[in-house]
Parts: structure tokens; sequence; C-alpha cells
């Protein structure tokens, strides 16, 4: 990643967030307490590949591939099949919540042997089952692949990942999953990023648009709300109301790195304390050329091979640059480019002013 990218990415940051606060729907920041996703898994298996499944070696594919012949009265031994066109496979999906009985679901198929690819195959009749170990959704049907492998013979080529698969619609709930809300006399809203200030902000609005005691701040992320009608449809038609209101949110000082990418972003809140930063770089550079040793003729000498090795060491002179008190993310970016800063250096750079205690601004490390 170059340095005009990671400017890129700090000014979008910046523009972003001109204002330390804006005002956003409830329902964008907040989810309803036990309305939520479940996990789903099955074991399955996928045919129809093109030589590109399991090998022998994989003895569970194998004797996945009995064990259903052999319930459609196909009777022999796991030893004799020999078959390159399956694949044992396992089947992640979620339930959404308020899922009902012939709800379709997309699946998720991936590999768990040597096969070399999935594409073109297709999902058996699978079970798939939640935490509680219950059964709630069947999967089947062709896969979708958005990669594929070709080659041999030491010539290949491969692109994204040939072993992962999705089946859109591939799965049907077979078991209600819904929630009763009308019996429902307290319901609480989580927000996804905890903060006092919104969550009583947000308790204040519900109040004023339902009705004073209606909804109480219990800690930075619970919102819990009073449901006063008993009619059974009050809990929805509440929730429709609360989720369209607005709130002003005050995002919380945060940098986020990612060391693998070299890719920060950090918005316009953050600061910094006063500080000087000195940054140099060492550089050892080893190089190893071969050359021939050829005797004189006639002589009773061998030619031999002899490394030459070269090390050469060069350290730029450190590079300064000074921080005034309350500076902003844009003096920092400036003063790192004026003294060529890589993205690498720049983190480097950040962890070290955290340590110090000049960054006013939790540091995230992805």
């Amino acid at each position: 990643m170059t340095l005009g990218l990671l400017w890129f990415l700090f000014v979008a940051a910046l523009r972003g967030a001109d204002t330390p606060s804006h005002m956003v729907r409830l329902g964008d920041v907040t989810s309803v307490e036990g309305v939520r996703d479940n996990l789903l898994i099955g074991y399955g298996m996928v045919v129809g590949l093109k030589g590109t499944g399991d090998s022998q070696q994989t003895l569970f594919s194998v004797q996945t591939l009995a064990n259903l012949l052999q319930k459609m009265g196909v009777q022999f031994t796991a030893s004799a099949v020999v078959v390159k066109n399956v694949a044992a496979v396992f089947v992640t999906a979620t339930l959404p919540p308020f899922a009902r009985p012939g709800t379709p679901i997309d699946v998720t198929v991936a590999s768990i042997g040597d096969a070399k690819s999935l594409e073109g195959g297709m999902l058996l009749f699978t079970t798939l089952h939640g935490p509680d170990g219950q059964m709630w959704a069947t999967a089947q049907g062709p896969l979708e692949n958005g990669g594929y492998s070709a080659g041999g013979r030491g010539n290949s080529v491969q692109v994204n990942h040939p072993n992962t698969s999705r089946i859109p619609a591939g799965g049907i709930v077979e078991r209600d999953a819904s929630m009763d809300l009308s019996h429902l006399t307290h319901l609480s809203l989580l927000l996804r990023d905890p903060d006092f200030q919104t969550a009583t902000d947000a308790a204040a609005i519900i109040d004023h648009e339902l009705g004073n005691g209606t909804a109480r701040a219990v800690d930075s992320r619970r919102i819990e709300i009073r449901v006063a009608s008993p009619d059974p449809d009050a809990v929805s038609a509440m929730l429709a109301k609360v989720q369209s209101l607005k709130v002003e949110i005050h995002p919380q000082a945060k940098v986020v790195v990612n060391e693998r990418t070299g890719t920060i972003v950090m918005g316009q809140e953050v600061t910094l304390g006063a500080c000087s930063i000195l940054h140099g770089n060492l550089s050892v550079v080893i190089t190893t050329e071969f050359k021939v040793s050829q005797p004189n003729p006639y002589s009773q000498g061998t030619t031999q091979v002899v490394p030459q090795t070269t090390v050469k060491a060069t350290e730029s002179p450190a590079r300064r640059i000074e921080l005034r008190e309350g500076a902003s993310v844009d003096d920092l970016i400036n003063g790192l480019q004026a003294i060529g800063a890589t993205p690498r250096d720049i983190v480097a750079i950040l962890e070290a002013v955290r340590a110090e205690g000049a960054l006013q601004a939790e540091l995230e490390i992805i």
C-alpha cells in the first residue's frame, strides 16, 4: 500500500467526521434484545465433481458415500469404493429472527477433505442443526462457485477459493423460530457502540415521543422501554416508531490500525498531546555472488565455485517532527509525510505515541 493511498483513507475519514457528532436513526445503531440471528451447521456430501473430489485417503467421505448408498439398498463395503467426484463438506447458514417453516435461507458449503475444487458440484440433502442440537433447516442444490482451479503437471492456475461455495436460497427453514412479542411488558434496545451520553439522549427522545417514564437508560449499552398498551400489536407499532427516531451520537475517538496491510483510519476527533518524534531507518543488505575459479592449464587443480559475499549497511539520519498540545490528525499526517514515513513506519510511530501517552484516543489493532 502506497503512502498516497494511505493519505486518501485519512482524508476520507476526516471528511466523514466534519463534526464530532451527528444525527442517525435509532434503528441503525441499536438492536432489540432477544431478536437475533442463530448459526446453523451440518455435515453433507457434494457429488458431480469432475475428478476434483476427495482422494481415497479421505476415509470419512468414502464412508459417508457408502452409508448413503446402503440406505438406498446398495450393499457393499467402503473399501470397494474408488471415486473422485465426491467431496465431504461442512454446510453453514444463518437462521434469521422470526423465520417460519418454509423460509428460504442462503447456505455456504466448504470442503473438509483434500478435494481440489467444488466447481460444478451439487450438495445432497443435508440437515442443519443449531447450538441446541435440534434440526432447524435442510439444504440441497447446485453450488455457485466464484473460483476455479485448472492445470496439471506443475502448471496450474487458481482464481479465488474453489473449495468454498454458496447456494443462494438453498436452505429451507423447517421449524418455527419466531418470537412472540404480544405478551411483553418491557423490551430493551442495545446500542452497537456503548456510550452513556448516547443512551441517555436516546431515552430522553423516546420519552418525549411516547410519554414521560416510558424509557430509561440502564447503562451505556441498554435502553429499557415500557410497553404501556395491552394491544397485541402494540410492540410492533411502538418499535416501528422508536426505530425511526433520530438521536445524536458521539463517536469515540479511535485509531484503527491493520498491521498486515498497513492501513490506518482515524477520525477528526482524535487529538494528540505535545510530543517530539525522532525516526530513522537502519538498512542492512547482504548479497552473495557465485564466481567460478578456473585452474591453470595442465595443472592438477579442479574447477571450484567460490561465493563472494558483500555486506552493506546504511543508516539514514534521524528525522524529527514536533507536535503541539491538542494537535489534530492533519498535523500528524503532514508531519509524517514531511519525513517520508511509509505506512509501516506510521504504524510503529502511532504505537510509540500511544505508549508515551500523547495519543488521546483508543488504538485498536486488527
